[in-house]
């Protein structure tokens, strides 16, 4: 009996203790099964702020780049805009330029016409001069060359009287042969209408004594006036180109030191110059 009761007893212990094996095989399984589960949450768990951090970040950048794709959209709309004023100021100007630069054609223009007209009328002029220069010249080529010159310069004739061919020392009437000398003269004057003629009295250095004159101005004005009367009177030369004036001893041609350069120096210079009328007025409209 005591036998069986051990036997018994054996198969009891030996039960308990299996059953006792296989709950703790149970156990250790479930505390790994959840140690892992802690680890993976921990790990989830950082994945997870990862994740937000990045969500943030994206966040972030949205922001900001929508920022910037609104500031770009401003300037391209400014930029825009100003392009647009550019473009229409520019054509402004342009048709301003364009209308300048017609302007300033068309003023080129007119002033190549004054100037064509100028070289014209001084080709005139110039043909007039050198026209009355041998006319003149031939009218009066019987006279001596140390009584008369006839001589161009300056777009002037000059024709110089000596004293002797015209007047007596310290006299203003003329001699016979001095208006014969005039009178040939006044026929070309009397053809070519459109010069204007100066007498000019000169004298030399030496001052005069009489009591008549009270300096050499007044003798070469007085003889200058003298030829003015002899043409307007004796030979109808139209007053209205006339000019008489006095140069006294300023305006030498020889020297007053010695005889004949004091001879050379008293006389009337009779100064020939085509009307400038004409090139006045085309300066004018230049």
């Amino acid at each position: 009996m005591r036998r069986i009761y051990i036997v018994v007893l054996a198969c009891l212990l030996g039960t308990s203790l299996s059953s006792c094996l296989v709950s703790k095989k149970k156990y250790d399984a479930e505390v790994a099964a959840k140690n892992k589960l802690i680890k993976e949450k921990k790990r989830l768990q950082t994945e997870r702020r990862k994740l937000l951090g990045q969500v943030a970040n994206l966040k972030n950048d949205t922001t900001r780049l929508g920022k910037e794709l609104r500031d770009l959209n401003r300037k391209y709309a400014s930029l825009r805009e100003s392009s647009n004023l550019t473009t229409t100021q520019l054509r402004k100007q342009l048709n301003e330029r364009q209308k300048e630069l017609q302007r300033k054609e068309q003023l080129l223009a007119n002033r190549e016409a004054v100037v064509q007209k100028l070289k014209a009328a001084i080709d005139r002029k110039d043909n007039l001069l050198k026209n009355l220069l041998g006319k003149v010249r031939n009218a009066l080529k019987n006279f001596n060359p140390d009584e008369l010159t006839v001589t161009s310069k300056n777009g002037k004739i000059y024709v110089s009287l000596a004293e002797k061919l015209l007047f007596k020392s310290g006299r203003t009437d003329v001699d016979r042969k001095g208006k014969k000398a005039l009178g040939k003269l006044a026929e070309v004057l009397n053809k070519n209408q459109d010069i204007d003629i100066q007498i000019e009295g000169h004298t030399d250095s030496i001052p005069i004594t009489t009591a008549r004159f009270r300096d050499n101005w007044d003798l070469s004005v007085l003889r200058a006036t003298s030829i003015v009367r002899i043409l307007v009177k004796d030979y109808e030369v139209d007053p209205k180109t006339l000019t008489p004036a006095g140069r006294g001893e300023t305006t030498p041609v020889a020297s007053n030191k010695n005889k004949e350069g004091r001879a050379k120096n008293r006389r009337i210079e009779i100064v020939l110059s085509p009307k400038l009328d004409e090139l006045f007025q085309l300066l004018d409209q230049g």
